[in-house]
């Protein structure tokens, strides 16, 4: 904590350097993604190499090269674990609270993360069913335990990384844009760096994902929009699909039969990589719109 607020002084610095440049939205966005990774690098170098010496990793990690995957965890770890911190330095900053960007404790937020959860697990065991149905996927024979002991560890990861994604970008991202923006262009920009930003861990896979993940941020935004503000809607959607799709993977529940293309069930096996999760996403805005025009 302390060498957070030690650097606060660095990070206003920052944020007023570009003078009338940037829109001030645009200078509060770029200035904490640029705190946040500047004190995130020092940790993530030490902790791979900490993790190096006791053997857990073959190798560990220099900025601007290849992140492995056994590398990633960790590094994906200890960034969400500072992030907290960081947007909490950065509202000392600009005068804002966690409140402000729909992160408020209480029951509701609560009760719509497990509605959310429920939606987004639900739709899709719809699409992975319709995939079965037309033989485009098929089932593998996994030992009941095994299933368990993969997505119950999984579960509380899944809950933590959409938490604070959500968090910066359905909250922080899109609240400050929308001080210079209509809640259109704000949610298009959010999304846009929120698909882009994936890049940063692996591009080959992700590439042919980004239109998806745009499109899945912009079903984000809608969440917290008909949630009056509050995250907890798409915090329970994102939680559900990151939960699900991992254990999918993880397990290896599935595999594509090949009887449809690629562009269709995804490349890479990744549903947001083809036109069936475009249109799962697209369906599952249209719905939740349904409900608040109802």
């Amino acid at each position: 904590m302390a060498s957070i607020v030690s650097n606060l002084p660095v990070a206003k610095l920052f944020l007023l350097s570009f003078g009338s440049e940037l829109p001030v939205a645009a200078i509060r966005v770029i200035g904490f993604f640029a705190a946040w990774v500047s004190l995130w690098l020092p940790l993530a170098i030490a902790s791979t190499i900490i993790l190096q010496k006791i053997k857990v990793l073959a190798a560990s990690w220099q900025p601007f090269n290849p992140i492995t995957t056994e590398q990633k965890l960790p590094l994906l770890a200890s960034l969400y674990l500072i992030a907290p911190l960081v947007l909490w330095g950065a509202n000392r900053v600009i005068g804002y609270s966690f409140a402000d960007y729909g992160a408020i404790v209480n029951w509701s937020t609560l009760q719509f993360l497990g509605v959310g959860f429920g939606i987004g697990v639900v739709g899709l065991a719809i699409l992975f069913g319709g995939q079965t149905v037309l033989g485009w996927v098929k089932w593998q024979q996994i030992p009941k335990q095994q299933i368990i002991s993969v997505s119950l560890p999984i579960l509380p990861l899944a809950i933590w990384i959409s938490g604070i994604e959500e968090l910066i970008f359905r909250g922080f991202v899109f609240t400050q844009l929308q001080q210079e923006y209509s809640v259109v262009i704000s949610a298009a920009i959010c999304s846009l760096i929120f698909a882009l930003l994936h890049l940063i861990w692996e591009q080959t896979e992700t590439k042919p994902q980004l239109a998806g993940l745009w499109l899945m941020g912009m079903v984000l935004v809608l969440a917290r929009y008909i949630n009056s503000g509050s995250l907890g809607l798409a915090w329970g959607l994102h939680s559900g699909w990151v939960w699900a799709i991992a254990t999918l993977d993880t397990a290896g529940l599935v595999t594509y039969t090949g009887n449809a293309p690629e562009w269709i069930t995804g490349k890479y096996g990744k549903p947001l990589a083809g036109i069936a999760g475009i249109i799962f996403l697209a369906a599952t805005g249209a719905i939740l719109w349904l409900v608040r025009r109802g």
